[in-house]
């Protein structure tokens, strides 16, 4: 079925929208209902964005207050429309009412966030006069931009992980192309027209649709890109780092967040924040509980506080300001989770809550009696699933989390400051959050992983540093 205002959402490239014979549905992630179309690129729209946005570059610089006007300007304009920016995200991505907002607000700050870093690009003095023979030399170095940053951005967090890319791209005072994922285009378009509004010169953001396999693998051919930034899969973060050669990548990938539950944990809060984190977004973000390690002294009693969290949880319409878990990204994401909730129970897990599925809907599910090499262990659910495992101590727990290819943050719940800053030490991921969840972010963090979950780190102020380059300056006295 076609909404009646249905509308086609076309590139927009040096600030015109193409409209191009190729076009994908958008559909409501609740209901199926087609809510757009959008056109895809063919390669010469790529070489074109990529051109335009080196010209840009190349001819008409922003000073850093002008761009951090632009990026200010942006936000109080997200702020303004941040009820439009909201049911967007409800249609694009299937996340409940109250989630959209909250990811609108968290946006919004990355845009303020990346203005006031605009104004903080600095290098410092280098001691070369310290050295023998130098006596008469002053050393420096200052950070210049790279150049086109080619922005490729994913479904789940759309509007936020865009921002936390576009922003300091802006901010560092280089050009954009942007590929956003293409079943979740509505806010990218919002995004667009606010950066407009707010002075942007057209051209310096360019953003093209398609399919990794055309658009994807055509921006990663073109030698005019200076960097990529990318959050996404494992598999796809790989063939980009394989495929830019010795240009810079900044790669945000997936995980299987591990949680340790000790002992003298508040296990009401360690349930609530488990429950809370594992199944916001419907478990579709990189960070979210996965993996819960819980002492078995505790285990029954944080069992059942944590399955009788889920079942509170209210799955439905995600317009309604009481649902509090919406439909997967599509209809195939939800088949493949519960084929994968399927195959752990005929492994011998047991499923303590939910497990069932409703079109593209998964009940939120607790899964017990999990091994490590069980796919909903091993793998990257990204859905509504956690499982729980028991350990006897901690290193034991910290053997168990570090067993795996992936590394991005991880959890863990004490009260003894000494059990969680060797934790802190041990577990092997890029965060450790103590009392609270892995999936807690916040944006002005570095945030990014190790081993298979990604190279680098995002947070405006780390973005921008690896969106710059240094240059050393030495002036002979």
């Amino acid at each position: 079925m076609i909404a009646k205002d249905a509308a086609t959402r076309g590139l927009i490239i040096n600030g015109q929208e193409i409209f191009t014979d190729q076009k994908f549905p958008v559909l409501n992630k609740a209901t199926g209902e087609t809510i757009a179309e959008i056109c895809a690129a063919d390669k010469a729209h790529v070489d074109l964005a990529v051109g335009t946005a080196l010209e840009k570059f190349r001819q008409d610089r922003l000073t850093p207050y002008q761009r951090y006007e632009i990026l200010m300007k942006t936000a109080q304009l997200m702020q303004e429309r941040r009820d439009e920016f909201a049911r967007a995200l409800v249609m694009d991505v299937g996340k409940p009412i109250k989630e959209a907002r909250i990811e609108t607000a968290r946006a919004i700050q990355v845009m303020i966030l990346s203005a006031e870093e605009a104004k903080r690009i600095a290098g410092e003095t280098v001691p070369i006069e310290a050295s023998p023979g130098n006596e008469n030399k002053m050393g420096f170095y200052i950070r210049c931009p790279i150049g086109v940053i080619c922005c490729i951005t994913p479904f789940n967090l759309p509007l936020s992980l865009s921002c936390h890319k576009v922003g300091p791209a802006i901010a560092a005072g280089n050009t954009v192309v942007w590929k956003p994922a293409s079943n979740t285009p509505l806010s990218a378009h919002l995004l667009m027209q606010a950066l407009k509004d707010a002075g942007l010169p057209d051209g310096y953001v360019n953003l093209v649709y398609g399919s990794g396999s055309t658009v994807g693998e055509w921006l990663l051919e073109d030698e005019r890109i200076g960097k990529y930034t990318f959050t996404g899969s494992s598999a796809v973060g790989r063939r980009i780092k394989e495929r830019s050669g010795l240009r810079g990548v900044s790669l945000e990938l997936g995980n299987n967040s591990p949680n340790i539950v000790h002992h003298d944990a508040d296990l009401d809060h360690a349930a609530k924040m488990c429950s809370f984190w594992g199944f916001i977004n419907a478990g579709q973000t990189c960070v979210s509980v996965q993996r819960i390690l819980v002492h078995e002294q505790v285990k029954d009693a944080f069992l059942e506080k944590l399955a009788g969290n889920a079942r509170k949880l209210k799955m439905g319409d995600p317009f309604d300001e009481t649902t509090d878990l919406g439909p997967m990204i599509s209809l195939q994401e939800a088949e493949r989770v519960k084929a994968w909730i399927d195959e752990a129970v005929a492994q011998g897990a047991r499923i303590v809550t939910g497990g069932n599925r409703n079109g593209a809907f998964i009940e939120p599910t607790v899964l017990d009696n999990v091994q490590p090499e069980m796919k909903v262990c091993r793998q990257e659910v990204f859905g509504p699933v956690v499982t729980v495992m028991t350990y006897r101590d901690l290193d034991e727990a910290i053997e168990l989390a570090n067993n795996t290819d992936y590394g991005l943050q991880s959890g863990i719940f004490t009260s003894n400051i000494n059990t969680a800053m060797y934790a802190v030490r041990k577990l092997h991921t890029g965060g450790v959050i103590v009392n609270n969840a892995s999936t807690f972010r916040a944006d002005l963090m570095p945030y990014g992983g190790v081993k298979n979950s990604g190279i680098g780190r995002e947070g405006p102020r780390y973005a921008i540093e690896q969106m710059t380059e240094m240059k050393m300056v030495v002036i002979n006295l």
